[in-house]
């Protein structure tokens, strides 16, 4: 005969986290049926035969807190499946900054907005210029956010909740993201504003490399990612 038990979870931000530590109780053998939220912070468990404590450890072991204990926090870099999960999470990323990014920097380029990043203009500061050379990494974070939102909402997340998840599990990965290709792109311009199409190719490897480590320990120490 099954039972049922509850086990409270915390360190799940949507429904690829209720999602994976749905994948880890039903591996477990005696489980029939799993019902987990990530809005409630519950898993509620069918089974027959499994110890609470075995339930527990499966919910650590997929990078999560269970019933007041702390998720396992064994680290190392050759978990293969995340590699590709983080790899695909960094590419959605990728994309939604590429939008405002290219955007931004080809719209420099057809209105002929000439201007140099050099010591002098850091030294004055320059408020005007600066923000030029800033408005690209903004607009990319945006369009990012933007589509990082929209994907949450279409995996039936509320629209507030899923601007907060996307404002907060990704923002450092992003910027670090534009960072780089704007630098990249600046390489390629010697420090002038807009778009170098041989830069194109280059920015966007650039941008996948740089925060792909960053997501993939983010999602293996704390179990977060987006989709």
């Amino acid at each position: 005969m099954s039972e049922t038990t509850s086990i409270s979870v915390e360190g799940m931000t949507c429904t690829g986290c209720s999602g994976r530590v749905k994948d880890a109780l039903e591996n477990i053998s005696g489980v029939v049926d799993v019902e987990v939220s990530h809005e409630s912070g519950t898993a509620i468990i069918s089974h027959s035969g499994v110890r609470k404590e075995e339930m527990v450890g499966a919910i650590q072991s997929a990078g999560y807190s269970a019933d007041g204990m702390i998720a396992q926090s064994e680290f190392n870099w050759k978990d293969t499946s995340l590699w590709k999960q983080s790899a695909y999470n960094t590419s959605w990323c990728l994309l939604g900054c590429s939008i405002g990014e290219f955007g931004t920097l080809a719209a420099f380029q057809y209105y002929e907005i000439q201007h140099h990043l050099n010591w002098d203009i850091l030294v004055s500061l320059d408020l005007y210029i600066i923000f030029l050379f800033m408005l690209p990494l903004i607009n990319g974070l945006i369009t990012s956010v933007m589509l990082e939102t929209y994907i949450l909402v279409r995996g039936q997340m509320d629209i507030t909740n899923a601007f907060k998840t996307a404002m907060g599990m990704s923002f450092i990965g992003m910027l670090m993201m534009e960072i780089a290709m704007e630098t990249t792109d600046l390489v390629f311009t010697g420090g002038q504003l807009g778009l170098d199409p041989l830069a194109i190719v280059p920015m966007l490897i650039v941008g996948f490399l740089t925060p792909w480590p960053y997501n993939y320990w983010r999602l293996k120490k704390y179990g977060i990612a987006c989709h």
